[in-house]
């Protein structure tokens, strides 16, 4: 692979949007939502593993996340059992992603890039930001969650300072507009690092 940039920022500050626009110039888009949604449907790596320590959180249909969310709630160690199958093979998921492009400039979604260590694996970062007050908005619209949910999900990711901090690039989603000329920038920047290598 010519580049790997990690994609990263906090909920609701635009990083799918952004991601997708990366994908429409071009670049080979890797999410790691989606790795993890393959993983748990059904005929997925992690389901038998899953099934074998958590056989509530098993359907037919795959592994039941509001299940696991539940399981969880409940015994806060779950998290690093769950973590200890999920991430080994999260990892073999990205890597036959970047075997399957040598050729391209790829984009890696990864939400918990810092807090996963996954920034290491990266040439460069770029995280997306928006004011605190639209990206209240953007997740309270969805209705996919409380206020409180919100703020449980906050508090567990790195403050948005310190992912800016520790970033290569800032995509500014406040417009499509604004969001979409900064990922042209990006990737004139990248294009111009890769030239003087």
């Amino acid at each position: 692979m010519r580049f790997k940039l990690g994609l990263t920022g906090s909920i609701g500050m635009g990083k799918s949007t952004t991601a997708k626009m990366f994908a429409e110039q071009g670049c080979a888009l890797w999410d790691a939502d989606a790795a993890v949604h393959r993983l748990y449907s059904a005929g997925g790596a992690a389901v038998l593993p899953m099934q074998a320590l958590f056989p509530d959180a098993v359907t037919d249909d795959g592994i039941d996340r509001a299940m696991l969310r539940e399981i969880i709630a409940e015994d806060p160690d779950a998290i690093r059992q769950i973590e200890a199958i999920v991430h080994p093979l999260v990892q073999q998921d990205r890597q036959r992603f970047i075997d399957a492009n040598p050729d391209q400039i790829g984009v890696f979604d990864i939400p918990l890039l810092f807090e996963t260590g996954g920034d290491a694996a990266m040439d460069a970062v770029a995280c997306v930001t928006v004011s605190g007050e639209i990206q209240r908005q953007r997740v309270l619209e969805r209705g996919t969650m409380s206020v409180e949910q919100f703020e449980q999900i906050l508090a567990r990711q790195m403050p948005i300072a310190e992912k800016l901090g520790r970033s290569d690039y800032r995509i500014e989603t406040d417009t499509l507009e604004h969001a979409r000329a900064q990922v042209q920038d990006v990737l004139k920047d990248i294009e111009r690092r890769l030239n003087h290598a």
